[in-house]
């Protein structure tokens, strides 16, 4: 497995409050294992991606989860709640990325939410 980027206060509060969520909501059923094949394979079989390409895009996702992720125990703290829910990601998220995209990414984290919710 690669190597996990160094936890943050922020990021150390997030895991804490969403254990305590996962901890709490109820077991979604095992279904079969999935192919393991990876993302980009199954969207572009004919693109690959070098190390280095890799390994930016690796930093670009990190960085935007620890903006993310502060941003949304902020907005807990503001509000004097002990757990981040998927209201605090929707604001943080709203609050971080710019117009087009982060109405796409609304879009896209509703669309899991309910998948998730309904599985």
């Amino acid at each position: 497995s690669p190597p996990r980027a160094p936890q943050t206060s922020s990021t150390r509060s997030l895991v804490a409050s969403t254990s305590a969520e996962t901890a709490m909501a109820p077991k979604a059923e095992k279904k079969p294992a999935a192919e393991k094949k990876p993302v980009l394979k199954q969207v572009h079989p004919d693109i690959g991606i070098s190390s280095k390409a890799m390994s930016i895009m690796n930093s670009f996702i990190n960085d935007i989860f620890e903006k993310l992720a502060g941003e949304s125990a902020k907005l807990a703290r503001y509000n004097k709640k002990p757990t981040i829910t998927s209201r605090e990601i929707q604001t943080a998220v709203r609050l971080v990325l710019p117009g087009e995209l982060a109405k796409h990414a609304v879009s896209e984290g509703t669309k899991a939410v309910t998948k998730f919710t309904s599985s």
